[in-house]
């Protein structure tokens, strides 16, 4: 499914299994771990001290699952925080350090909040530059279209900029900008 961006190029959307694949394997394994350790705790070690009836089966068994899914998702989080941090120029190990740290998963909550746009590079000299750039800083080489009065995104279905009415026709997009939109 394509979309267009802010500042008018076409992309995919991400998609759920791409997202997925970012979860690296030892993140797995540790969830895989912590289900199984936390299920050991609900039904091994945790009956074994009681010294009165417990709950009802359905209420250990919500609890049991509920809590392992938990302690799963926890460390499949620190894995794609791992390995996303880096694709938008972040430091990996301070966010899962914050992920790990802070409780009750509002460590994630504040990676997403804020996390920073995904970096591509610039066709013509290579510099890391931010998915919303019209220009590169380094080479003012033109990466997306823009309207060449105001310097504003344009969409390439417009014909005429909306933020100041300029005809969008009459610009002199270069080709490689103009083909990566269609």
């Amino acid at each position: 499914m394509a979309m267009i961006n802010t500042n008018g190029r076409f992309e995919q959307a991400p998609k759920l299994s791409s997202e997925l694949k970012l979860i690296p394997r030892w993140s797995v394994a540790l969830a895989a771990l912590a289900f199984v350790g936390v299920q050991y705790l609900w039904w091994v070690v945790i009956p074994a001290y009681r010294h009165h009836p417990g709950p009802p089966v359905g209420i250990r068994f919500y609890f049991a699952l509920t809590w392992s899914a938990l302690a799963a998702l926890y460390m499949l989080m620190i894995g794609y925080v791992s390995k996303d941090a880096p694709r938008r120029h972040m430091s990996a190990q301070i966010w899962m350090v914050v992920c790990f740290v802070m409780p009750a998963g509002v460590g994630s909550v504040l990676y997403f909040l804020l996390r920073q746009p995904i970096v591509s590079s610039c066709p013509a000299c290579g510099t890391a530059i931010q998915n919303d750039y019209h220009f590169c800083p380094q080479c003012a080489c033109q990466v997306s279209a823009a309207c060449g009065n105001c310097y504003r995104s344009a969409r390439p279905t417009d014909l005429f900029c909306v933020h100041c009415g300029h005809d969008l026709a009459s610009d002199s997009m270069p080709e490689r900008v103009r083909t990566s939109l269609s």
